[in-house]
């Protein structure tokens, strides 16, 4: 059996919500608390109880639900050191590198800076499974509110290091935009184009697109391909650092219609 069982549902207008539910103990988390409403139609749905919040930043989005939550079932939440006190209720601030216990397996946390300031990502090794939110989408990345270029590009570089199979669910259902912005960029990528083709039935089914893999992002992810030899290219950048090239790309993705 399996150590873990996941089950991803829609929130709000395209927030994914996640429930992380360890199969022998019954601990179950969710990741990030976008909507009271369908958090709690998925556990009705399961039959497991919620134990567990593992807050990945601060926006309302993904905090929403964290106060009804925690009076309804008595939560612990867990969620970024460097954003504690935009956390509501909050019980373990935590930083990068560092690892806490959930149902006998290691979670480690990555901090991704780009998004907000002290966004984290929830990594289970033992699993390959990564939990990256709004740092890393499928063709994507998130806005940069907070933080420069630059350090979005260093966080992204952590999660690219990552084993190619790791499993990564992500926070919003973009990616159909984020392939057609991606092919701008990237147009003579092969997979990116079947991808686009995979992409577009995937949701005519009505299925979702998440989870993606580390593997498949660095085949057509743009922003993990900055130093790609055709995308700088295409970006007359060839010259450029990894960072120009990325933060070039994420200007380009912000404008883009």
């Amino acid at each position: 059996m399996q150590a873990f069982s996941i089950e991803i549902f829609p929130c709000r207008s395209d927030n994914y919500g996640v429930l992380l539910h360890h199969n022998e103990s019954g601990l179950t988390a969710s990741i990030d608390a976008p909507e009271e409403g369908p958090i709690l139609e998925a556990l009705a749905r399961t039959g497991w109880t919620l134990t567990h919040i593992f807050t990945t930043h601060h926006h309302n989005d993904h905090v929403a639900a964290n106060l009804a939550l925690k009076e309804r079932f008595g939560v612990t939440i867990i969620g970024p050191r460097n954003e504690a006190t935009a956390i509501p209720g909050i019980d373990l601030a935590i930083g990068d590198g560092e690892t806490f216990d959930f149902g006998g397996e290691t979670v480690r946390i990555i901090e991704t800076p780009g998004h907000t300031a002290g966004h984290i990502c929830f990594h289970l090794p033992d699993s390959k499974v990564l939990f990256a939110a709004d740092t890393l989408f499928a063709m994507g990345c998130g806005r940069l509110f907070e933080r420069p270029a630059a350090d979005m590009w260093h966080s992204l570089q952590k999660l690219a290091a990552l084993p190619d199979e790791t499993a990564v669910y992500f926070g919003h259902e973009y990616t159909l935009a984020n392939a057609r912005f991606a092919l701008t960029v990237d147009p003579d990528n092969a997979r990116l184009k079947a991808r686009m083709e995979e992409v577009m039935y995937t949701l005519s089914k009505g299925r979702f697109t998440a989870p993606t893999s580390i593997g498949l992002e660095k085949e057509t992810n743009p922003y993990l391909r900055a130093a790609d030899p055709s995308i700088r290219r295409h970006l007359l950048m060839e010259s450029r650092t990894n960072e120009e090239v990325f933060a070039e790309i994420r200007k380009r993705k912000d404008n883009f219609k």
